[in-house]
């Protein structure tokens, strides 16, 4: 499944409205805020149909995995929203998500706890919420309207130059980011691995860091870096991977490339890439084959850091002080 598909859920009492645009969306909050309310309405629906009072409107079916014969039932759904509340210990192991990738449904899933078998974008970490209307024509008639907010907003970064910039990444990415320190005289370590970062980040004795991460498959990692930033200053750039960063530079600015960065949702086949880092990485490879700029995601090659290269694609970056 590909494209964004927005989902409105609503009985006489409540309505709740989510805009699904990858494979893998993640609900976290306050508890009573709607998230069970919403996998109950579903269910209901899928049980009792449009005498359950309820009403869903989206483009694709909205269907509810639970219980212990969850893999049998999920072999049967397909080009579907799959929701799935957080009781179910199932989301938690391998086997789903290794079912999850192989399948051609978007996923919704109810979860206050970090699933770090799935790569899931810290862009895609909602929590819900309410807001109560009075029907002007008839008083006593209220309905409570649930909306989505993003968990972990976006950095501001003032060009301060920082003590340590640890980036995610080992191979191409980190000679990218290594190159851009070493003229600004800023210490640049790699974490070898997403999960890698937080150890590093409690261990180390700077107090001003950068935190560069592909931010397509980073969200199982926020909630634990960012109860460090109490007692750091810890600033992170989290864009959807290097290669994305590269795609977006001067280098690639062709009309297909620039629709492509602007709606990757419609680009990019869920069953055949889990994660939209693995897209771009796709992409980048392909767009350069046979060309001076050949992409390699082990290496990176020299075309890349000579100035006019390495201008075109820092001049994409946020005023990050390296």
């Amino acid at each position: 499944m590909r494209g964004a598909h927005q989902v409105v859920v609503r009985n006489n009492k409540v309505q709740i409205k989510l805009e699904i645009r990858r494979n893998l969306t993640i609900l976290q909050g306050k508890s009573a805020t709607g998230k069970s309310t919403l996998i109950d309405l579903i269910q209901q629906y899928e049980e009792l149909g449009e005498s359950s009072g309820v009403t869903i409107n989206c483009d694709v079916d909205c269907r509810v995995l639970s219980g212990r014969n969850w893999q049998r039932d999920l072999e049967e759904i397909d080009g579907s929203i799959v929701f799935i509340d957080e009781d179910n210990a199932f989301m938690k192991s391998h086997e789903f998500a290794q079912a999850a990738k192989n399948s051609t449904n978007y996923y919704v899933l109810v979860a206050r706890e970090s699933l770090p078998q799935l790569p899931y974008s810290v862009d895609e970490i909602f929590g819900l919420r309410n807001a109560t209307r009075t029907s002007s024509k008839y008083p006593a008639y209220k309905r409570v309207y649930t909306s989505t907010y993003r968990i972990f907003g976006s950095t501001v970064f003032s060009g301060e130059r920082p003590e340590l910039v640890v980036v995610e990444d080992s191979n191409a990415g980190y000679e990218f980011f290594c190159a851009l320190c070493e003229r600004s005289g800023v210490s640049c370590v790699s974490a070898s691995g997403k999960s890698n970062i937080y150890p590093l980040l409690r261990k180390s004795s700077a107090t001003d860091i950068l935190v560069i991460a592909d931010g397509a498959a980073f969200g199982s990692e926020m909630a634990y870096v960012s109860s460090l930033m109490r007692f750091k200053s810890i600033r992170l750039f989290l864009p959807e991977s290097f290669e994305w960063l590269v795609l977006k530079s001067s280098l690639f600015n062709d009309a297909r490339t620039q629709d492509m960065l602007l709606n990757p949702s419609d680009y990019i086949e869920s069953s055949d890439f889990f994660s939209w880092e693995q897209f771009f990485t796709k992409e980048l490879i392909e767009r350069t084959r046979d060309s001076y700029l050949a992409y390699s995601k082990k290496s990176l090659g020299d075309a890349y850091l000579r100035p006019r290269e390495l201008r075109a694609i820092a001049s994409e970056l946020p005023d990050l002080g390296i």
